[in-house]
């Protein structure tokens, strides 16, 4: 299997084959992942709550997501490994730029981090340092507080004008990926539609370029409820691998998200 990187995923948008994208938080689970066809590894700061425990990201700290990043880097040969830079860690383009830099050096291949026009000089500074940046709109589980809760965004039409408009300024900044999450699958094919960046998407529907997921949702062993958005992939296959490859063989033939993991 080729080797991922910006280009390959750029190449992959023009030809309209889906990108495969999983979270990952050690060594072993990023080797099985890739071996499985996994294009796309997140350390996401989601390791707060099914690693930690935690009843949100936010305690999740910048040691935590250099640890864990140093960890998946180990077990990773061909795919593309992007880190979340957590909660208050890019407060301003100086700090964002020494947290990335860590990151980068444990490992990653690219920084995610969310929000719309208030990160953008942000996005530009990591770009003249050569830091490639993943964006996130839409649901920001970073603002959980600030949105009152994990909600579908975008569904108001002035909401989804703006989210739009960020989406375009952060292409314009230098962004190379965008996570949709949780928004109105007309909205997320409009902006996939309209950007010439990929779009990976969760909860945003079958229209994105890529789609990804919780790794501990899509094996079911998540506590507690599991987002209306994933779905537990375990029944009907013989191993944790056999259940990760039928994710990435769904996501490539576009028959996974279905309706019933979208929303209108």
């Amino acid at each position: 299997m080729k080797t991922i990187n910006i280009s390959v995923l750029h190449q992959m948008k023009s030809s309209g084959e889906k990108i495969a994208c999983l979270t990952a938080y050690d060594a072993s689970f990023a080797t099985l992942l890739e071996d499985a066809g996994v294009d796309v590894l997140l350390v996401g700061d989601s390791l707060g709550m099914v690693f930690q425990g935690q009843t949100s990201t936010l305690p999740v700290t910048i040691d935590a997501m250099v640890y864990h990043t140093t960890c998946v880097a180990r077990g990773v040969q061909r795919a593309l490994l992007i880190a979340d830079l957590p909660f208050l860690s890019y407060t301003s383009p100086d700090r964002a730029l020494d947290n990335a830099g860590r990151l980068m050096a444990a490992g990653a291949g690219m920084i995610k981090l969310e929000g719309g026009l208030r990160i953008v000089e942000t996005v530009r500074r990591l770009g003249q340092w050569g830091i490639p940046v993943c964006a996130h709109l839409g649901l920001l589980p970073q603002s959980v507080h600030k949105l009152g809760g994990y909600r579908v965004q975008g569904r108001d039409p002035d909401q989804a004008t703006e989210i739009l408009d960020h989406a375009k300024a952060l292409e314009e900044a230098g962004s190379e990926l965008l996570v949709l999450e949780c928004i109105p699958v007309p909205l997320a094919k409009r902006i996939t539609t309209e950007l010439k960046i990929p779009t990976i998407g969760i909860g945003a529907g079958i229209y994105c370029d890529g789609q990804i997921l919780v790794l501990y949702d899509m094996l079911g062993i998540t506590p507690g409820k599991r987002p209306r958005f994933s779905r537990d992939f375990i029944p009907g296959n013989n191993s944790i691998r056999e259940s990760v490859a039928t994710f990435v063989s769904e996501v490539k033939a576009g028959t996974f998200p279905q309706l019933e993991h979208s929303y209108t």
